[in-house]
């Protein structure tokens, strides 16, 4: 039995809580989460499990992994120290690794602390395909995200366009994955997670699109290479209480941590 950790509890995290709970993440444990602050009397925790504002506590419940469900800067707080602490680390916050001063340190702490890091395909597909491909040559890969406006409130699209108002597909960003992840953070980490299993950041074309025309997240890759080529489409049905993310997002946790404690293991 996994004794796993959640950093956050916000919509993700809840919803990994209840997957983890019902048994279908497999043979684990909820044991501890660690939030910013004490959770309000409607927000009930799970049964058995430490809730806690106190980062000592937290690390200290012998965790075999951590899944931090909570952002950027919270991933940059606390990523290094659940490694030291003994855990592997689930990342959702991909982004924060366009930070390649924070991506080396991560990762070398994870070497040298013999653990780790697991990025789940969440918002997109292929990644086990990409991954594979890019033992040959690439010659191009290229994600194409849309989401309709109510996906973009508090970011800076809207600095470029009228949410309220507009009535055509328009693009906000044209570039490289780098860019992406650090003008996107809860949006585009799609773009983090493609560049890590693929030709990295800066090779690695993004087009962010405002689509007033669609209702679901959209994410489309484009890989061309030795392998072949593949287009990869997928439409996401967002979460009601915080559109810029998607339920598919704790399910491929939940498969993270099964894929740890099953006899079988697909698609990897």
């Amino acid at each position: 039995m996994l004794r796993a950790g959640i950093i956050g509890f916000g919509t993700l995290g809840r919803s990994i809580s209840e997957l983890i709970a019902s048994g279908q993440a497999g043979k684990v444990k909820l044991q501890a989460i660690l939030v910013r602050t004490p959770l309000n009397p409607t927000n009930t925790p799970p049964v058995h499990c430490t809730v806690t504002t106190e980062e000592k506590v937290f690390f200290n419940q012998n965790l075999d992994i951590i899944i931090e469900a909570a952002g950027h800067h919270a991933l940059q707080l606390y990523g290094e120290k659940s490694l030291t602490s003994g855990s592997n680390l689930v990342i959702l916050s991909v982004g924060a690794l366009a930070n390649i001063d924070f991506y080396e340190s991560l990762m070398k702490t994870a070497t040298i602390q013999n653990k780790q890091l697991f990025i789940p395909s969440a918002a997109i597909a292929g990644l086990d395909r990409i991954a594979a491909g890019i033992l040959g040559e690439i010659d191009e890969i290229k994600l194409i995200t849309r989401k309709p406006p109510k996906s973009w409130y508090g970011t800076i699209a809207e600095e470029k366009v009228n949410l309220e108002t507009i009535q055509e597909p328009y693009c906000i960003f044209d570039g490289n994955a780098r860019h992406a992840a650090k003008l996107f953070p809860e949006n585009v980490n799609v773009s983090a997670a493609l560049s890590l299993a693929g030709i990295g950041f800066e090779d690695t074309k993004v087009q962010v699109y405002v689509d007033p025309t669609i209702n679901k997240n959209t994410h489309t890759i484009i890989a061309k290479g030795y392998f072949g080529q593949v287009e990869i489409s997928v439409q996401n049905n967002p979460y009601t209480q915080n559109p810029k993310s998607s339920p598919i997002v704790s399910m491929s946790v939940a498969k993270v941590l099964k894929n740890l404690t099953s006899s079988l293991v697909i698609g990897v």
